[in-house]
């Protein structure tokens, strides 16, 4: 062991980064070999930090045996020399998978030999400079993209002759250039100037789907598997390759594989947007496949609700799929596994096999036969749960060894009932439902990036088509809980009412407080397709709603805290029709009539006893404009109760035409419907409620007392008496509303989805 720190720190690894590469036994096994092979060549103190560095990467992004020894000797004889020769070399063997190599054509490909002058240099540098010399003062760093006209060039060198150039044409830099500007956070931007800034960057806001026709993460064409970083190249790659390419005529393939033991939520969507919108861009298919193999957790209602959701976000699944159709196949394949030698019976307990230092299995190398025997005992239901479970035998990326493959649990199955008493675990099935059903891109988030070893392992250890595992970075949110054991306590503990209570950001929660599905796609798209872990703040989510509902929520009035009106020079009985525009920035999609008469309300706020600076609505002394109805209204008296608390105003009216012009015009409703509305914040007051150092005491300590306010008695106008569940309104100065499933025939119930415009305190 000191033996190999020794080696690995003598190349120029820091002894921690050697610490790590040791245990990761294949990586560690490879560089060893490299740099042993170096050693030979140019003698101990001969392979320097650049050749280490070199070696090292190479045995980190390859792992086909034969052609690490191939790249090795290249880099020991200073063949490949950089890292873009190495970028290429990797390109090249990955392309190449048939021996042997065509030595010629590989050296031409990654420019072995090719020497590039300082005077090559200076005339590609100074061709740039004269194209865009009136561009210059914006490109002082950007000008290093000459490079790309000089593809082996030393990136230093080019990057000296740019400072030299930009230098003479421009001078010395100024004390302006110097002075160091402010740091502004995107965060602080107005929504128009972020929006701008990323249209300046990239030169449009791209749509997902043209984030994922186009070239986003670079993924492989189906049947080019083995060009990807990782992928392992058996004898019968090829063959296999052709064969799924002959059964799917080179489609795009891919699938959303959700466990059915929970309700999704916003980190999900990206998830579907990912899966179906990679294939619906690319005209291929997505599989809704069930993870279904851990019957304890499983219940029918998330089955029902993962394809409602699926369905609501505008996807329709080429199949619904469960891994359980495959039991028997999947049993058949272990078997196999068993024969060929790779997987074993092991009798260690659950608490024994945790972390990553668990000891190795004292029956790891029990024989084949015995194994068999004992797996088909498990399968009869002979033994304990816990007693024995089937273990693979490899090592995972991070170091966990020998991952089970199968554990017995007596609990009946959501579909096979008790047909079976042992269950896959998702190392083993993932990969395998993948290749039963020729998926070409199996997309995953980035934590299962330590899984992807294993996933390839087993696809080729059982000589069946392997598919390739792509990670992307998963979303998340700040002011929310999306784990299915924390959702579970905030409903037990009575702090939400269920799974789709609208202060949570499951995908049902947010349909039921009235989010649009086109919203949410509209924001993974803005999140966009990257490799990176994600954390958004909720109103980004807000803004991508309210830019919807703008456009297809009608408007009505309604008053939340109402005080009554009395018009005391219309007559008692008066009554007239007010037409209101359903979208008033275009009249032509439609509008409905109101009554008005003498009798109407306002909101309590829109009316102040005593005028103070700024307040632009009605006062004694201020007379306001009621919306849509053409009158000014101006007080006449203000009515108390015993408390002193104003309960109504008398006040006389006017037509607008005849007024001077108000300073404001104020909503109200007239003959209205008693409607309850709920008015939601967020459910935690910090960031991250998960975080000890933010939340020392648990999340369940950080809910915000005043995340819902009911109001049992605001009005609404008439107009909105037929509307149906989820229906969606903006009621006018008051926000954007959707009607909640707990309403009746007599009462309609209404949530407030966002406010009109965002808090800046948010922000």
């Amino acid at each position: 062991m000191a033996d190999t720190l020794t080696l690995f720190t003598s190349i120029g690894l820091s002894e921690q980064k050697a610490k790590e590469t040791m245990k990761n036994e294949a990586l560690s096994s490879a560089l060893k070999e490299a740099v042993t092979q170096a050693q030979r060549v140019h003698g101990a103190s001969g392979v320097d930090k650049a050749m280490g560095t070199l070696l090292y990467n190479m045995a980190s992004r390859l792992k086909d045996a034969k052609r690490l020894a191939f790249l090795a000797d290249s880099i020991v004889q200073r063949k490949i020399c950089t890292e873009l020769q190495l970028a290429a070399a990797l390109d090249f063997v990955k392309s190449h998978p048939q021996d042997p190599i065509n030595q010629k054509e590989f050296e031409e490909a990654c420019g072995v030999g090719v020497v590039i002058t300082p005077e090559q240099i200076e005339d590609a540098v100074s061709a740039y400079t004269d194209q865009n010399y009136l561009l210059l003062p914006s490109l002082r760093g950007v000008l290093r993209e000459a490079r790309s006209a000089l593809k082996w060039a030393d990136g230093k060198v080019i990057k000296n002759e740019v400072d030299m150039q930009v230098l003479h044409l421009l001078g010395p830099k100024t004390e302006a250039d110097l002075e160091k500007k402010p740091k502004v956070k995107l965060q602080q931007l107005f929504k128009w100037e972020i929006w701008l800034f990323a249209f300046f960057l990239t030169g449009e806001v791209k749509s997902l789907m043209e984030q994922l026709r186009g070239e986003a993460l670079k993924f492989h064409k189906p049947g080019e598997n083995f060009k990807t970083e990782g992928y392992v190249v058996t004898p019968n790659t090829m063959s296999l390759l052709k064969k799924h390419l002959d059964l799917t005529g080179g489609q795009i393939r891919t699938r959303f594989p959700p466990e059915p033991n929970g309700i999704l939520h916003i980190g999900h969507a990206k998830a579907i947007n990912f899966n179906f919108g990679y294939a619906k861009a690319n005209n291929g298919i997505c599989f809704l496949r069930y993870d279904d193999t851990n019957p304890e957790k499983e219940e029918e209602k998330y089955f029902t609700a993962i394809k409602d959701m699926v369905e609501w976000l505008g996807y329709k699944p080429y199949a619904v799929t469960h891994a359980s159709d495959n039991f028997q196949q999947l049993y058949d394949l272990a078997v196999d596994l068993i024969r060929r030698g790779h997987a074993y019976v092991c009798h260690q307990r659950g608490e024994e096999l945790k972390g990553h230092n668990a000891p190795p299995s004292p029956w790891r190398d029990r024989p084949i036969e015995e194994s068999l025997v004992l797996f088909e005992r498990m399968k009869k239901g002979l033994f304990a749960e816990g007693e024995a479970t089937l273990r693979m035998k490899m090592v995972m990326e991070d170091g966990k060894m020998d991952p089970v493959a199968y554990r017995i649990k007596y609990t009946p199955h959501h579909r096979t009932g008790d047909e079976w008493c042992i269950y896959p675990t998702y190392d083993y099935t993932h990969c395998l439902c993948d290749s039963i059903e020729n998926i070409t891109h199996s997309l995953c988030t980035k934590e299962f990036q330590a899984r992807r070893s294993s996933y390839y392992w087993l696809c080729n250890a059982l000589d069946v088509y392997c598919p390739v595992q792509w990670e992307y970075g998963r979303l998340n949110l700040t002011y929310t809980v999306v784990s299915k054991r924390k959702i579970i306590k905030l409903v037990e503990t009575g702090v939400v009412r269920d799974w789709d209570d609208p202060r949570l950001f499951t995908l049902t929660a947010l349909r039921r407080r009235g989010f649009p599905p086109e919203a949410i796609n509209n924001f993974c798209a803005r999140v966009g397709v990257t490799v990176s872990q994600t954390t958004t703040e909720p109103h980004l989510l807000e803004s991508c709603v309210r830019d919807v509902l703008n456009d297809t929520a009608p408007r009505a009035m309604a008053v939340l805290e109402p005080l009554k009106v009395t018009i005391t020079n219309l007559p008692e009985d008066s009554q007239s029709d007010v037409r209101v525009p359903d979208f008033p920035a275009n009249e032509a999609k439609g509008s409905h009539m109101v009554p008005f008469t003498c009798t109407i309300f306002i909101e309590q706020s829109d009316f102040r006893e005593v005028m103070e600076k700024g307040y632009k609505r009605l006062t004694p002394e201020q007379p306001v404009g009621l919306r849509h109805a053409g009158y000014v209204i101006s007080v006449q008296k203000v009515i108390k109760d015993a408390q002193g608390n104003v309960v109504e105003l008398e006040v006389n009216c006017c037509r607008s035409e005849t007024a001077e012009k108000p300073k404001a015009f104020i909503h109200w409703v007239s003959k209205p419907l008693t409607c309850e509305v709920r008015l939601y914040e967020r459910l935690f007051l910090h960031k991250h409620p998960e975080d000890p150092s933010e939340v020392p005491n648990g999340f369940l300590s950080d809910i915000n007392p005043n995340s819902l306010q009911v109001i049992s008695s605001a009005l609404v106008d008439t107009s909105v008496k037929g509307a149906k569940v989820f229906d969606k309104f903006q009621f006018e100065r008051v926000g954007y509303f959707s009607l909640d499933p707990d309403s009746t025939a007599d009462k309609l119930i209404f949530n407030r989805t966002v406010t009109l415009k965002e808090d800046p305190g948010k922000i």
